[in-house]
């Protein structure tokens, strides 16, 4: 089985690895940077938007590419308000060889107001958490959640969670009219 995820980012392509194995043996998991086509740091639904242009611009790549690909997905990091509070998350898009599509997301963690205003005003989450950290590149290691976590939960653990919600129509494909 063949999947591209829409990122080089080693943390994103090793969640889709393992959320995958779950089910699948015999994977090819490989990584192309494509345009999310919205902000650095998405902000409320422009999550689910990254996420689904990432996958919809493998879909094209392997078209045009002609290449043979089971399963694409669109791994967007994002912030989210509700209850006046804000929380980060990880939004994932697997679209299929078909065209059938299914999202599903990490949990969503809390997010200090200090950290909350740097993203407002246009920082990246991994930035602002590389700065607080005094570490450098932390979302391609433990993320905000590594850190605010103080390690109990990576970036990793926290997107194949997501990525295996999303995979549940395809697994169930009667009940969901995949």
């Amino acid at each position: 089985m063949k999947i591209l995820v829409g990122s080089k980012n080693p943390v994103k392509i090793e969640s889709v690895r393992e959320a995958f194995s779950n089910y699948f043996d015999s994977l090819e998991v490989s990584g192309r940077e494509v345009d999310s086509k919205v902000s650095n740091q998405p902000i409320n639904h422009e999550t689910f938007t990254g996420a689904k242009n990432r996958a919809d611009a493998l879909f094209l790549l392997a078209k045009e590419e002609n290449l043979s690909i089971d399963y694409f997905v669109g791994i967007e990091g994002g912030i989210i308000e509700e209850h006046n509070q804000w929380f980060a998350f990880g939004c994932i898009c697997i679209l299929n060889s078909a065209g059938k599509i299914s999202f599903g997301t990490s949990s969503l963690f809390p997010l200090p107001s200090i950290i909350v205003k740097e993203l407002l005003n246009g920082k990246e989450l991994g930035h602002v958490i590389d700065e607080i950290a005094k570490d450098e590149n932390t979302k391609q290691k433990g993320g905000a959640i590594g850190y605010l976590t103080k390690g109990v939960i990576g970036r990793k653990a926290l997107y194949e969670q997501g990525i295996i919600s999303a995979l549940v129509p395809f697994l169930h494909p009667q009940l969901y009219s995949i």
